[in-house]
């Protein structure tokens, strides 16, 4: 028998509540739930992850420095709390006051006691039998006031009392049987909870919508391919637009005193670019959106026309930058398509800086030093019935895993893949809704003769120079997160462990063999005085196919245990 979502999660509550053990609930009882402010959101306490980087500007950077390059050898796994769920894992543990909130693939939201790992409350979204989703992973929650905000597979927000995890209200945003699904953290600013959709390779029309936190009614959408007569709209040919895709997947960044929202948008479909001629805006670009009316007031596509399934959904990390003597508050992006990007940003305008390859890229001829528009070069461009070979694969050079950026070391740290290739033959396709819209067939293969796959980058941004690289034999889906005690922490490789690394130098300090590979974002917090990192271990989705067609490429078999683990550590003794 099929129970409703709030009968589902009293039930739960219920069983909760009779193994929690009783110094837990004194501490629920004498320590109500803090609500979250604008306040709070734009200036963190250093104990709480409040975001899904931490903070607005993405850096994934945590002030604690009790954990440091030093003692970080002395780290050991303090509690965990298996999910009960296979694939990816790749959600951050968010925290509040002590409250933990981590989601699963299949849209699970947990609440933990983040000082002992017991359970408070679990919330499990009960889909439709015949929910759409290319993928079935969850990339976290965002908080606002007193309600824990999740958006789903099948294509709705639920907003659940923190405190119990009780709906306080779920409102849908598009039709998953067109097509539409959701995997990413919202973002909260200004009374709004604001999401983008997947669903690029199901002739979606992408957007980005923002929610009223209180009510659920819908403030302001800003789609991501224009209609005719729109801004944008001469770059689509004929009803091309309307399956145009441009897909909002990653969590946005937010600049208060711009009032601006950043969104990063996926591949035009479907994927070959002869069949929808022009730059095919605002695809593979980067956006700015006005945070209370939604308007779109700057933008900048990375590559026009895109044809290789280079994604650009990663947000740009908001940093400001020193070049030619003047500081400026910047974005910078580690492409999809290989190049790493800087941006100027201001009130009305996204303004092109420089850019340059940062692993092996041959698509790209040149780079107009005033737009930032690329040149290709045609033999590496596929088209309908004719296949090209090119690099980086069309995984790119980072997929959607998280750079971070320190403050104390002024360095950018990026997840990167290189030394992969790919080829696609291009096929015809007929838009049909809800089904894949790609007209593809891809492959991967290893560089002749690399010696590695994954690497681990740190870069200056105001020399444009790469400071070190650690390299790995496996591909890299880790997430990275830095903190002030010096520390560089990422998993992503398939031998399973989670790492830390010196911030200035690269050397590895400190590792822990966990129970699969860790693609979650890490995070960390503090309670009682006591400094914690969190991380989720489950591996899946993107990271175990890319796994596979090295193996296959390779001639090996690699092994990664299935299975969800939120693993959690501090400093021993």
């Amino acid at each position: 028998m099929k129970l409703d979502r709030c009968c589902r999660t009293t039930i739960v509550m219920i069983a909760a509540g009779l193994f929690l053990p009783g110094d837990a609930k004194a501490r629920q009882a004498a320590e109500p739930y803090r609500p979250v402010t604008d306040e709070r959101l734009e200036n963190p306490e250093p104990e709480n992850w409040l975001f899904y980087r931490g903070t607005y500007d993405g850096w994934g950077y945590s002030p604690l420095d009790q954990i440091d390059a030093d003692n970080v050898a002395d780290l050991v796994p303090v509690w965990s709390f298996s999910t009960g769920v296979n694939s990816g894992h790749e959600a951050p543990a968010i925290v509040n006051d002590g409250v933990m909130f981590v989601t699963t693939p299949g849209n699970q939201v947990i609440a933990i006691d983040a000082r002992t790992g017991d359970l408070i409350w679990l919330y499990e979204h009960e889909m439709p039998e015949d929910v759409i989703g290319f993928h079935y992973t969850n990339r976290g929650v965002a908080l606002f006031g007193d309600k824990v905000f999740m958006a789903t597979l099948d294509a709705r927000i639920v907003a659940l009392d923190a405190a119990t995890g009780e709906v306080v209200w779920s409102e849908s945003v598009a039709d998953n049987s067109s097509g539409y699904y959701m995997t990413l953290a919202p973002l909260t600013a200004r009374g709004k909870v604001m999401v983008g959709v997947s669903g690029g390779e199901l002739g979606i029309r992408g957007f980005v919508v923002a929610l009223d936190t209180e009510t659920g009614e819908e403030v302001w959408r800003t789609h991501t391919v224009p209609s005719p007569g729109e801004p944008g709209s001469e770059s689509w040919q004929g009803d091309a637009w309307q399956t145009g895709g441009a897909a909002v997947w990653l969590t946005g960044h937010y600049d208060p005193e711009l009032g601006l929202t950043y969104w990063g948008t996926g591949n035009p479909g479907p994927w070959m670019g002869d069949v929808r001629p022009g730059d095919n805006l605002y695809s593979n670009s980067v956006v700015a959106l006005n945070v209370d009316t939604g308007e779109l007031v700057g933008h900048h596509q990375y590559h026009w026309n895109g044809s290789w399934d280079w994604d650009e959904v990663s947000t740009p990390l908001l940093i400001d930058v020193e070049r030619d003597g003047r500081t400026f508050p910047a974005l910078v992006h580690p492409g999809r398509n290989g190049y790493l990007w800087l941006l100027e940003r201001s009130a009305d305008a996204i303004s092109f800086v420089d850019a340059w390859p940062y692993v092996r890229q041959d698509v790209f001829i040149n780079i107009d030093p005033k737009t930032g528009r690329p040149t290709y070069d045609p033999l590496k461009k596929p088209s309908t019935g004719t296949q090209a070979d090119f690099c980086p694969s069309l995984w790119g050079g980072k997929d959607w895993p998280p750079a971070a950026y320190n403050p104390g070391t002024g360095l950018l740290y990026i997840p990167a893949n290189d030394n992969l290739c790919g080829t696609i033959e291009g096929q015809e396709v007929v838009y049909r809704p809800g089904r894949s819209f790609v007209g593809a067939r891809t492959g991967l293969n290893v560089w002749p003769g690399a010696d590695h796959i994954g690497e681990l980058q740190a870069w200056n941004m105001n020399t444009g120079e790469k400071v070190w690289t650690r390299e790995f034999d496996s591909p890299n889906w880790g997430p990275v997160m830095t903190t002030a005690g010096n520390l560089v922490f990422m998993g992503g490789t398939s031998d399973r462990y989670f790492r830390a690394f010196d911030a200035r130098t690269g050397d590895q300090l400190w590792q822990q063999r966990t129970n699969s590979g860790v693609i979650g974002v890490p995070s960390s917090y503090m309670v009682d005085g006591v400094q914690y990192i969190a991380v989720q271990s489950g591996f899946g989705v993107d990271a175990a196919s890319m796994r596979r067609r090295v193996d296959s490429d390779r001639g090996t078999e690699t092994y990664v245990p299935q299975g969800g683990v939120i693993w959690v550590f501090a400093l021993g003794g």
